[in-house]
């Protein structure tokens, strides 16, 4: 009592004189104040004792009420809410206690399946919601590049991605004369041999570029190029390509988990790199989910994944949706919206330069 009485007071003096309040800060102890040292350090020790009231978390025995600090006291296994002081009143109250624990563990199991509904709620907003394009546009005409891997061209001098249009087209100098040698159609420097296109690739590779990342996985995993076939190798390129942001390196990732190509089969990890690659605005991937979906029979599920396919230009996405609507498992609606959407990705896409590459070029250059 004797000291409790003394902190008391030397709280109230210090109150009464310097106009001190313990429940905040004060600067009244700043350099150049003119309260006593003393003083100041019985302040330290009071915000000191304060602070560590605060930090000391007590808990109580639920059999004798003993109290004591949490990392020694023993927890209820089951509801791991309930505290005792050691084994001996955990036994004694496990009868008393039942009733409680299962109360509390009916109250940790909803709040988690809440939990779980909420993140799955949050998972598929971001899921189902419309994907980015997953080219842009191309760079010298400015119209969508298109998903179909066949109508645009990668180039490892600047690192650009252009359209089969452009591509194909005439390259002209700046006094608008043809230019016989080709030439990249963007940065104008000249395609380069067999090496050094090897070479600009490993420079890409070099940079995080994820297409030369992504594209080097692809030989890996084909076993082409001059390099041997290796999936594991291939599927590390893809990961990282993948985390650079590149949509279909994902997919790719996905499809091996799905079929046990380079690794054992995982469908649940397969469908985890089927999202992520969807969600990247990848056409192949988002049909690969609603073909799965409706494998399990979640129709509604797959339907989804569908529409957002064909609004990028999946034309299998289409042919399904109608087979869904012939089977009543869509309406006349969702497939007269799959048409409209197909035909206004068809109008994003289409150019005269587009359809003079893919009708005169030896090459495919097909665009849709």
């Amino acid at each position: 009592m004797k000291t409790g009485y003394t902190i008391i007071k030397i709280v109230t003096l210090i109150y009464y004189r310097y106009g001190y309040d313990m429940s905040g800060e004060s600067d009244i102890c700043k350099d150049g104040s003119s309260v006593d040292d003393d003083v100041c350090d019985v302040i330290g020790k009071l915000q000191n004792m304060s602070t560590a009231d605060e930090e000391i978390a007590l808990s109580v025995c639920a059999n004798c009420g003993k109290e004591g600090t949490s990392d020694n006291m023993n927890i209820c296994n089951k509801c791991k809410v309930t505290t005792y002081c050691n084994a001996v009143c955990k036994k004694v109250h496990k009868k008393k206690h039942k009733k409680e624990c299962e109360e509390h563990v009916r109250r940790a199991a909803e709040k988690h399946n809440e939990e779980l509904r909420l993140a799955a709620e949050l998972h598929d907003e971001k899921l189902f919601k419309e994907p980015p394009s997953q080219h842009g546009d191309c760079p010298i005409c400015f119209i969508r590049i298109p998903n179909l891997n066949t109508g645009w061209r990668y180039q490892t001098c600047c690192g650009k991605v252009i359209c089969s249009g452009c591509f194909y087209a005439p390259v002209y100098d700046n006094q608008g004369n043809e230019v016989s040698e080709e030439k990249c159609p963007f940065c104008r420097v000249p395609h380069p041999t067999d090496e050094g296109a090897t070479e600009r690739a490993k420079i890409r590779v070099e940079l995080d570029d994820p297409i030369a990342i992504y594209d080097k996985g692809c030989d890996y995993f084909l076993g082409k190029g001059g390099h041997p076939r290796d999936r594991k190798k291939a599927l590390e390129l893809f990961y990282r390509a993948g985390e650079l942001g590149h949509a279909m390196a994902y997919s790719n990732i996905g499809y091996a988990y799905n079929y046990g190509e380079g690794v054992e089969v995982d469908y649940k990890k397969a469908t985890h790199y089927y999202e992520l690659a969807a969600m990247r605005g990848n056409e192949v991937a988002r049909y690969n989910l609603g073909v799965n979906e409706a494998r399990s029979g979640n129709l509604d599920r797959a339907l989804k994944h569908h529409m957002i396919a064909v609004r990028s230009g999946k034309n299998n996405s289409l042919e399904t949706i109608q087979k869904m609507y012939k089977h009543g498992h869509a309406t006349k609606d969702d497939y007269t919206t799959a048409l409209r959407s197909y035909q206004q990705y068809l109008g994003e896409i289409k150019s005269a330069q587009r359809d003079k590459a893919a009708a005169d070029t030896d090459e495919d250059c097909r665009y849709y």
